[in-house]
């Protein structure tokens, strides 16, 4: 029995969810987002609300009914408030700045790293003094967000030691003592 699967998704005002040939479209204020989904797996939906209903118990159907309804779960929140990612750079000298979809990224490198964000996301760079510089990601796609996101992230991965590379805004980055002092 699937926990997930069975949970009902509530549907804001403003959202339409439709299944047509194995192709589950949700539209709301922000855009429109589409999954495709086994066309045997059934979507009802009645009075704001809907529900995702599987065929069989046979266990690769129960394997994908969960799956499925967060992906159609996270498509409405999308659609409807849309996701934000926040990534901070920690580092002497580390600097982050847009023009238009283009993310310029100093690292420490003896190059600067250009990454074309798409077209679905918007980014912001923000620099305060006295605070790590900070790349901010919007958009209505949890998948992609999540996928550039890391992309980013993988840039310049976070050293144990000191703490310095990229890493999400509140992330606990578990740090290792280093050399201990001369023995006498």
């Amino acid at each position: 029995m699937s926990r997930i699967g069975n949970k009902v998704i509530d549907i804001p005002e403003g959202v339409t969810i439709e299944q047509k040939d194995g192709q589950v479209t949700v539209k709301g204020p922000k855009g429109e987002l589409s999954e495709s989904v086994p066309a045997d797996f059934k979507l009802t939906v009645e009075d704001g609300s809907a529900s995702l209903a599987r065929p069989t118990d046979q266990k690769d159907h129960r394997a994908l009914h969960g799956l499925y309804r967060s992906l159609i779960n996270n498509m409405v929140v999308g659609v409807n408030a849309g996701y934000t990612k926040e990534l901070e750079l920690v580092g002497v000298g580390y600097k982050a700045s847009v023009q238009g979809n283009v993310l310029e990224l100093s690292l420490g490198y003896s190059h600067n790293i250009f990454l074309a964000i798409p077209e679905e996301l918007s980014v912001k760079a923000e620099t305060e003094k006295g605070k790590s510089p900070k790349v901010t990601l919007e958009g209505i796609d949890k998948q992609l967000i999540g996928h550039v996101a890391a992309k980013i992230k993988s840039l310049r991965k976070v050293e144990p030691y000191k703490g310095k590379g990229i890493r999400f805004v509140g992330e606990h980055i578990r740090r290792k003592a280093g050399k201990t002092a001369a023995a006498k």
